[in-house]
């Protein structure tokens, strides 16, 4: 497997070198995607640099915001529970076996939706207020921090199987996710009323070339 390097940087504004990770996440992703890259280590690099990420965010970036009042406890909370959505799907990309399968893709695609979705949402309700609200020196300030942190997470590696799984676990324990059986009901309730809207719109198409 040939290894990605996962850049390391050291100082800033904390706010643009987050808005850096969310483009390397859609670089990996794209990576993960094509066929004449080494998969895997799109993969490994991907996990990687999402744990770290989120792991630091939650430790020094969101307390940070939250005393600012740059953004609220529902919006700190918010964050933490995509975290955990993100690592329930990363969990799934981990496991699939092999690169070159049905369920390597599956589990790539629902990955690559729910970090989309969160970092869609974090630069709108986070990154926007904190830009308003957090002064630039208080930002660099918090950057070096948040990246210390962040490469210390890489350098020792965070995001095995085990690791990723613990995370899950711990987001479990302290009810930012619901347990595995609830999100299980919950997804095949989701999937039943997809199923059933499908059938209707199938039958209005049915009804209007009638």
């Amino acid at each position: 497997m040939t290894e990605i390097e996962i850049p390391r940087p050291t100082s800033g504004d904390v706010l643009e070198r987050i808005l850096e990770d969310h483009e390397l996440f859609e670089d990996l992703l794209r990576l993960a995607r094509r066929t004449d890259t080494d998969r895997d280590a799109a993969r490994t690099a991907l996990a990687e640099v999402l744990v770290a990420h989120a792991v630091a965010e939650e430790e020094l970036v969101y307390p940070e915001l939250r005393r600012a009042r740059a953004i609220s406890g529902h919006e700190k909370e918010h964050g933490e529970e995509e975290h955990a959505e993100i690592n329930e799907a990363l969990l799934a990309f981990l496991r699939a076996r092999g690169t070159d399968t049905q369920k390597y893709d599956d589990a790539l695609e629902e990955l690559a939706t729910v970090v989309n979705h969160h970092a869609n949402e974090e630069e709108q309700t986070i990154i926007n207020p904190a830009r308003e609200d957090v002064s630039l020196e208080r930002r660099e300030e918090l950057a070096v921090a948040w990246l210390t942190r962040r490469n210390e997470l890489l350098e020792q590696g965070c995001a095995s199987e085990e690791q990723v799984a613990a995370l899950l676990d711990e987001a479990v324990e302290e009810g930012v996710l619901a347990p595995e059986e609830a999100r299980e009901e919950a997804d095949a309730i989701k999937e039943a009323a997809k199923e059933k809207a499908k059938e209707v719109e199938e039958a209005a198409k049915a009804d209007a070339d009638g």
